[in-house]
């Protein structure tokens, strides 16, 4: 009998996944199906864009069509309930999918409605997100019309898909603003749950002095207990307040609702997993990727690609009776804007903290990492091409799924820490 292959979630790591096994499983003996709510596949670092122009919101919005492969079946529909036992999936209009294996790549998304007044009165008006094709594009208007005034960057709570992405609106509004003439005339905050600007201690001391030197005041260590519409003002759970006039937050991101519902999630609605192989700790049938897992490092982009890797290879030893050899090692890379047209690279693991150097190659590079640079800012905006070319058809991307050291120099003082 042909065995089904199904995947919840036709975004960067569903696809991905599709893409590489059906080149690999035969048709004859395997099925494989997507499910998503829509046909609409937005490249999601393209987001941060919007706001100040660079993109159109044509330009980060595709069909999911367009990049499934013959011989893959999409499902449109909404997810109700997965049943483990029954090796089911059942939809919200009644259709009941079966699976040999399951792999969840729904990701993770905003979810203003758990802070209490962030959908208040001011939301859209003077409160904006921008991990939302929508937020991003009504931000754009916003800043449009902001021309002083008291601009904070806000992160409601960790972890948060792409970690460097609150960062890299600040950057880009400091530099939005001072292109404008209106950089004096406005008071700019990053407010963060984290005790400084990054997670690890090398990368937080480099882009904290950016934001020093940029006159950026940071309010650390500040968890939103909830948001006063009248006095347009950010309240903590210990009672510390931050007014604003304008608003960009970053809201509680959260996996899909249908894993809460299952049963298969943590309390953010992530299912816990092998953090080496993405086999839920639970079902031994089903696997969780991408941004819908619980493992400890960023929810990236490039942690898509790089478990995918792993993912893919480990999958055919599987079906096959074979053990699973391939082991992730929270490898992700990400680039930082930093405004007038440069950027970082930083790229880390479980165990090793973003480091100077260069990369992939040692010396020659060609990007350098931890380091302000032209060439970062391009390879940021190369990557959407990259993005609807190659990595979302499953093609290969010369760079290897696991961190190296090639390239990278510890400071001295300095010794190896685990991922947060």
């Amino acid at each position: 009998m042909t065995k089904q292959l199904l995947v919840l979630g036709g975004g960067t790591a569903g696809t991905m996944i599709v893409n590489k096994l059906r080149r690999r499983l035969a048709p004859e003996q395997w099925s494989i199906t997507v499910v998503d709510r829509d046909d609409k596949h937005t490249y999601q670092p393209g987001y941060l864009f919007l706001p100040f122009g660079t993109y159109r919101p044509g330009q980060v919005v595709r069909s999911r069509h367009a990049f499934l492969p013959d011989g893959v079946d999409l499902v449109l529909g909404e997810i109700h309930r997965i049943d483990p036992e029954e090796r089911t999936v059942a939809l919200t209009d009644g259709h009941r999918l079966h699976y040999d294996y399951l792999v969840i790549a729904t990701g993770t998304s905003p979810r203003p409605d758990q802070t209490p007044g962030m959908l208040g009165a001011e939301w859209r008006r003077s409160i904006f997100d921008f991990y939302t094709l929508d937020g991003a594009t009504a931000l754009a208007s916003a800043l449009e019309r902001f021309d002083h005034g008291r601009l904070v960057v806000h992160v409601t709570d960790m972890p948060i898909k792409c970690p460097v992405a609150p960062l890299e609106m600040t950057f880009l509004a400091d530099a939005w603003l001072r292109e404008r003439g209106l950089r004096d005339r406005v008071e700019l905050v990053y407010v963060t749950p984290l005790p400084g600007a990054f997670t690890k201690p090398i990368a937080s001391r480099h882009l904290g002095s950016m934001l020093e030197e940029r006159k950026i005041a940071v309010e650390p260590d500040f968890l939103v207990e909830h948001i006063d519409n009248e006095r347009r003002m950010l309240v903590s759970y210990d009672e510390r307040e931050v007014p604003f006039d304008l608003l960009i937050t970053v809201p509680l991101n959260m996996g899909a609702d249908f894993i809460a519902r299952s049963g298969l999630g943590d309390e953010l609605n992530y299912v816990p997993v092998d953090r080496h192989t993405f086999q839920s700790k639970a079902h031994d049938t089903i696997f969780a990727v991408g941004d819908a897992n619980d493992i400890p490092t960023s929810k990236a982009g490039s942690v898509a690609h790089f478990s995918v890797e792993v993912f893919v290879d480990n999958f055919l030893q599987l079906v096959s009776g074979r053990p699973m050899t391939g082991s992730f090692d929270g490898h992700a890379n990400c680039f930082v804007e930093s405004g007038g047209g440069k950027g970082l690279l930083i790229d880390f693991n479980y165990d090793t903290e973003p480091l100077p150097g260069t990369y992939p190659l040692p010396l020659v590079g060609p990007m350098e990492l931890l380091k302000e640079t032209r060439g970062n800012h391009l390879g940021k905006l190369a990557f959407r091409w990259l993005y609807w070319n190659v990595l979302l058809p499953g093609r290969p991307l010369p760079l290897p799924a696991h961190m190296s050291m090639v390239g990278k120099s510890r400071p001295a003082d300095q010794t190896t820490t685990p991922a947060a």
